[in-house]
């Protein structure tokens, strides 16, 4: 129940305060919602039938890539399909439809990273805080032109109409955090692990920094690579590159307690987030 009183605080906040007439916000708010939708009927399923397979993984994915394309869709429509990498000033490529297909993996694939983090009490939560922190100033200088074209990042206008979208999630997870500390009152689930994955990769689309999220959440892409690793090594081989994955539960194999995990992530996630914003002036 946790990740759906994130998603009902959020969308309130958003519908009360956005521009209407934005499609950023409504494109990445469908994202949100569609994934905690997503997550609520894979939470829902886990707890019907008492076993932790949950939705199909391909009826899942299909559903997640429909969302995210259709979001991504929405966004290119007016905020252009050029590919921007860091410390570069000029449009690398334009990639036409094909921006499409690029920004629904960048969204499925953050939205999944997120989701496989959320395994110990508030070690999702705070780098999505510290994530959306750097992406709520991301956002408000691509959507200003003046700060844009100082510094040779991509102007999108209406883009920081997504800071509103970003302050709902901040305050959201924290007062999620609030009753979430050890011992944990609630729990997020996929329902909001997936959610709020989903709308950090919807926002890195709409402000075209994809490689800059890769950067600023770098927590949830080594969560991420230590599933993928794990289970390639162990099928080709038989045998486990790390002790047990994600990768921090390896940790807590290896003696460290939970707390211990969690604020060490928090304090990587931190010094990401820092080395994502110098891309916006080292370019």
């Amino acid at each position: 129940m946790g990740g759906l009183l994130i998603l009902i605080s959020l969308s309130i906040s958003v519908l009360l305060w956005m521009d209407l007439k934005n499609p950023y916000v409504w494109a990445c708010l469908l994202v949100t919602a569609g994934f905690g939708v997503i997550g609520w009927l894979d939470d829902y399923d886990k707890v019907k039938k008492a076993h932790h397979a949950g939705l199909p993984g391909k009826v899942r994915l299909a559903l997640e890539f429909l969302i995210a394309g259709f979001a991504t869709w929405l966004m290119v429509r007016t905020g252009g399909t050029g590919l921007h990498l860091p410390f570069v000033k000029e449009t690398v490529a334009d990639l036409g439809w094909f921006y499409i297909a690029f920004g629904a993996f960048v969204i499925v694939a953050f939205g999944n990273a997120v989701n496989l983090t959320d395994g110990l009490d508030g070690l999702a939560t705070m780098p999505v805080v510290i994530a959306s922190l750097a992406f709520m100033l991301i956002s408000y200088l691509v959507g200003n032109v003046k700060f844009a074209t100082y510094l040779g990042i991509p102007h999108v206008y209406g883009a920081d109409d997504l800071t509103i979208l970003l302050m709902a999630m901040i305050g959201a997870c924290l007062a999620f955090l609030w009753f979430n500390a050890p011992p944990a009152a609630v729990f997020m689930g996929d329902t909001g692990s997936l959610a709020l994955g989903g709308a950090l990769g919807a926002v890195s689309v709409a402000t075209h920094h994809e490689f800059v999220l890769a950067l600023i959440g770098g927590l949830f892409v080594v969560e991420a690579l230590s599933v993928v690793i794990q289970v390639a090594v162990y099928k080709r081989t038989g045998k486990r590159v790390f002790l047990m994955a994600p990768i921090h539960h390896h940790f807590e194999h290896l003696g460290w307690s939970e707390p211990t995990v969690v604020i060490r992530f928090w304090i990587i996630s931190f010094v990401l987030a820092l080395a994502g914003l110098a891309t916006l002036k080292l370019r």
